[in-house]
């Protein structure tokens, strides 16, 4: 994926997105299209730079994005990773979706988190130098740092 740029296949995610919020009614009902809220806000500021500190629009940090994407749905969380770890009601991977945190040790210590977006995908501020961008669960990398995730939904 080019670093930056919004590529077509995140343009129909986001479509997907979009139209599923606007429809759930089962299976968690309100909850679900909150979530599904929350990822597509999140998926919008793919290509964003990353910043240290950044909560948005035009700048994020992991945390950050977090933190905007559940502001854009009047919701109101913590802004440091630590403070959304603790906060996120704990949830198994086995039932993540669209819109619960992801959260990964990282030299030690938990100091990155993401936002789910439903198959396998989350959607991240990286570091610095890159930009918002969409990861893998199942990539190696990630897959051995993480550490759990939450909802805070």
């Amino acid at each position: 994926m080019a670093r930056g740029r919004f590529v077509p296949w995140q343009a129909v995610m986001l479509l997907l997105l979009a139209l599923l919020a606007g429809c759930a009614t089962t299976g968690g009902g309100k909850d679900v299209a909150v979530g599904e809220q929350i990822a597509v806000q999140a998926l919008a500021m793919t290509g964003k730079p990353y910043r240290y500190g950044g909560s948005g629009p035009t700048a994020f940090d992991c945390s950050g994005l977090v933190h905007y994407a559940h502001r854009q749905v009047g919701i109101q969380v913590p802004r440091t990773t630590a403070q959304q770890y603790r906060h996120a009601k704990r949830v198994p991977r086995s039932d993540l979706r669209a819109g619960d945190l992801v959260f990964f040790r990282i030299q030690g210590k938990l100091s990155h988190v993401g936002l789910y977006t439903g198959d396998g995908r989350f959607v991240h501020a990286p570091s610095s130098g890159r930009s918002v961008s969409i990861a893998h669960l199942d990539n190696p990398y990630w897959r051995k740092r993480l550490v759990g995730a939450g909802r805070l939904y």
